[in-house]
């Protein structure tokens, strides 16, 4: 794997509550910590910490909308996340069937010597 991975990003997003903020923005379009609060188990001011980390991140931008903040998903970054994903799924694949192949010849190798033993 040549790309650096970015770890900023991917422990933002390793959180299942900052990783169902960022499912409800992409459905919705955006929101507040409010309306996001209103989906989750958690409190406002919890909202407002997790999108702080996704903004640190560059997952989500906000705008002053009143007296709220509006945060919406930096498009550019998401991409960049999913192009991540995309290469570190592509390595353990790699891994994985490296794994199998040695599985099957360690396998084959009992295979052939209990063979032998019965013969």
């Amino acid at each position: 794997m040549t790309a650096a991975i970015d770890d900023r990003l991917w422990s933002a997003i390793g959180d299942p509550t900052r990783r169902r903020m960022l499912d409800l923005l992409l459905v919705d379009g955006g929101g507040t910590a409010t309306s996001l609060s209103e989906h989750l188990p958690v409190t406002r001011q919890a909202v407002s910490k997790h999108l702080a980390v996704l903004d640190r991140a560059g997952l989500v931008r906000g705008t002053a909308a009143g007296r709220e903040m509006r945060y919406r998903i930096d498009n550019a970054q998401f991409a960049r996340a999913v192009s991540q994903l995309a290469l570190v799924g592509t390595a353990w694949d790699g891994r994985l069937r490296r794994i199998k192949h040695i599985a099957e010849a360690i396998q084959s190798a009992n295979n052939q010597i209990e063979k032998t033993t019965r013969d």
